[in-house]
């Protein structure tokens, strides 16, 4: 019988994988506990009756989906070898350098140290994709339109994708795996949570999704790690159209809205790009090697790294936000005080890039499965 546990938060454990190989193939559902945290939400599903397509942008990115279905086993070379005595990352991109208590620590240490770093990313990663599963699972039921059904239905297979090759490479390569940082769970909770489509939709598509494509360039261009850069690579590209859909079907409908209501969705974007900020200062694994918490946020802060992701985050949010017209002037100066109204007249992801977008996965794509 299946074990299952109820939980009212996400588990704090960090799950190491050292010595799990030789057990796994001796498992079996006796052995495995399930780990359940239930969220209720007043969630209005519709039919549509009309099966016609409506909107060709939607309907072609559905299409791109269904051709390049790429599959986790099959379409990455997992027996690429990167030994765990070399950093993931490029050299110079540890914030923590240079602080006295980093200095402090051995060369082994600073190498678990940027290892740990790693997995930790990673996780966010594979627990943000389950979200992403999930709300996009709710938007088949309440997207208004058939041609959303149809591209929501899609996009929950890419997320339960991505959470599959996230596992695995936590698994396989890192060996560890850390808690969801509860920033991105207080943002996860809040999109699943509402009851309007529309809300979810920005959250989803506009904001998770952006913040999504946002890691993986800054990670694609710093990793050392070839596997990881395949990985990368072949995430993006759902993602890629994932923010196109909500850009293109976003923008329409909120101009629709009378004013009030589009403040209010203008508020909730704000409050989550607040959230999203927060969610690169984790705080864990610092906290393993001697630091406090708050030493931890504050180096996050100011170093190089959090100011570079920063602006990858927000060059594409601010832009997309405006596309859809949830940059009003009422939330304007809060978003000009986190100085990023810079970014606004960038492109955005309405704009969509075909030519990237249709471009076979890769040359030599389809390895043979394990």
């Amino acid at each position: 019988m299946l074990h299952v546990r109820l939980v009212d938060g996400p588990p704090q454990d960090i799950r190491r994988f050292d010595n799990d190989e030789a057990l796994t193939d001796k498992l079996t559902a006796q052995d495995v506990e399930t780990i359940r945290e239930i969220f209720h939400t007043p969630l209005t599903g519709s039919f549509n009756w009309d099966y016609e397509d409506a909107n060709a942008k939607i309907r072609r990115l559905y299409e791109l989906g269904k051709k390049f279905n790429w599959n986790a086993q099959l379409d990455v070379d997992w027996n690429q070898p990167f030994p765990h005595t070399e950093s993931p990352n490029q050299p110079g991109l540890n914030a923590f350098e240079g602080h006295p208590k980093y200095e402090a620590l051995t060369p082994e240490q600073k190498l678990d140290f940027a290892w740990r770093s790693h997995a930790q990313t990673m996780a966010q990663f594979m627990h943000g994709e389950q979200g992403a599963m999930l709300v996009a699972s709710q938007l088949v039921s309440c997207a208004p339109t058939y041609d959303a059904k149809l591209y929501a239905s899609s996009q929950t297979f890419d997320e339960a994708r991505h959470v599959e090759v996230f596992h695995r490479y936590l698994h396989e390569r890192c060996k560890i795996m850390y808690p969801i940082n509860p920033n991105l769970k207080q943002l996860l909770d809040l999109v699943l949570t509402d009851e309007r489509w529309d809300l979810k939709f920005i959250g989803m598509q506009i904001l998770i999704e952006g913040l999504a494509l946002a890691a993986f360039q800054s990670i694609a261009q710093t990793t050392r790690d070839p596997l990881l850069r395949d990985i990368i690579q072949l995430v993006m590209r759902d993602e890629g159209r994932h923010v196109a859909f909500g850009v293109n079907y976003l923008e329409d409908w909120i101009r629709s809205l009378p004013q009030d209501q589009i403040e209010e969705r203008a508020e909730f974007a704000y409050q989550a790009c607040v959230i999203m900020r927060e969610r690169l200062f984790s705080t864990n694994v610092a906290e393993e090697f001697g630091f406090t918490a708050e030493e931890a946020r504050e180096v996050n802060a100011v170093g190089q790294g959090g100011r570079s992701f920063n602006d990858f985050l927000f060059e594409r949010m601010i832009p997309n936000l405006k596309r859809v017209g949830l940059l009003t002037d009422a939330v304007r100066p809060k978003f000009e005080e986190l100085g990023v109204l810079k970014f606004e007249n960038l492109r955005h992801d309405g704009q969509i890039d075909w030519e990237a977008l249709e471009a076979p996965l890769k040359p030599d794509v389809a390895y043979a499965a394990e």
